[in-house]
């Protein structure tokens, strides 16, 4: 017996040692890899294989020997033609949008925007699903921003929405040329709000003292700790005021139809209703238009994906936790 206990504590000494040893690995490895550029890679999907493909598997499911027989005999028919025609259909490229607060994903909407305007033709366009509530002025701002390379490039695309594109989502669809949205999808709310907490009563109760220094008048109008001042109450107030009137300006710029006057009060509607205001174009699910434009279109999805490092992956579970308490810090600030 006193044998087994002493190699068991030798067996647990041995796998500490071994997990010590492997932890030291993976932590010099992760930082040599520390300053070496992130890079991710662009993955091409074929959507209208996958389709076809689809539709083969099901036709012989469904289908009896005899229509089988008819069925394919059909299907070379039209491939012998396409051979001959030699014609090689117009492509179009359909990329995700679904943004957090701060619109980090525009980084992976950048490259994909780029590649797109590498190899885009005449003929091409583009689908882009938005899904988004909103967020912060500055990352939607250049969410849209990218959006407007295929205005500026002249590739016309669509935006689909089947849930929610609001606030900074709607200011990404608004540039282009064509707005689907579902029938509840939510559209809209082309306002600005910001609000955060103020703790100086608390502080004051518990005698700790707090201090803000500034060189600038308004360099901070209102502040989570400090008391805050009418005067800086109304700054803050003029300012939200200001993003409105850009946020409506950038709007009517590229959907001069719309009344503002009714549409830029903050409200949102569902996809219906929208439509009635001339805030979409019209009625449909992003797969729906997927099924119609790969009737004469080779579609291809693309989706550009970073690569992780070593300590990302084995930090991914932490990180997680930590984005999400960043996200609800970032309420504080002024979004869309």
């Amino acid at each position: 017996m006193d044998f087994l206990i002493e190699y068991g504590m030798f067996l647990a000494k041995a796998v500490t040692i071994v997990i010590a040893i492997v932890a030291v690995v993976i932590v010099v490895v992760a930082s040599g890899m520390k300053n070496k550029a992130d890079k991710g890679e662009l993955k091409l999907t074929d959507l209208s294989d996958e389709l076809k493909q689809l539709k083969h598997d099901l036709k012989h499911e469904v289908l009896s020997k005899k229509q089988l027989k008819a069925y394919e005999k059909e299907l070379k028919a039209a491939e012998k033609i396409a051979e001959k025609e030699d014609k090689s259909p117009s492509k179009v490229y359909v990329i995700d949008f679904k943004g957090s607060i701060d619109a980090g994903e525009v980084s992976s909407l950048r490259e994909e925007i780029t590649a797109i305007l590498t190899i885009a033709e005449k003929g091409d366009q583009v689908l882009v699903n938005v899904e988004s509530g909103g967020g912060m002025v500055h990352g939607y701002g250049l969410a849209a921003s990218q959006l407007d390379r295929l205005r500026q490039a002249e590739i016309p695309f669509t935006v689909c929405i089947d849930k929610v594109a609001a606030s900074g989502g709607y200011m990404m669809a608004c540039v282009a040329n064509k707005i689907v949205a579902a029938p509840f999808a939510i559209v809209g709310s082309i306002g600005v709000v910001a609000q955060l907490p103020n703790f100086s009563r608390l502080l004051k109760k518990h005698e700790i003292d707090y201090e803000q220094h500034t060189a600038g008048n308004f360099k901070r109008t209102l502040t989570v700790f400090g008391e805050n001042t009418d005067e800086g109450r109304e700054k803050f107030q003029q300012e939200l005021e200001e993003t409105h009137v850009l946020f409506k300006q950038f709007v009517s710029h590229y959907r001069p139809e719309l009344d503002l006057e009714k549409v830029a009060t903050g409200e949102h509607w569902y996809g219906k209703q929208a439509l009635g205001l001339g805030l979409v174009d019209e009625i449909a699910t992003s797969d729906d238009v997927v099924l119609s434009l790969a009737k004469e279109h080779q579609v291809f999805k693309l989706k550009y994906q970073m690569k992780k490092k070593l300590a990302d992956k084995i930090a991914h579970g932490a990180s997680l936790s930590v984005s999400s308490v960043v996200n609800k810090l970032a309420e504080f600030n002024r979004v869309l």
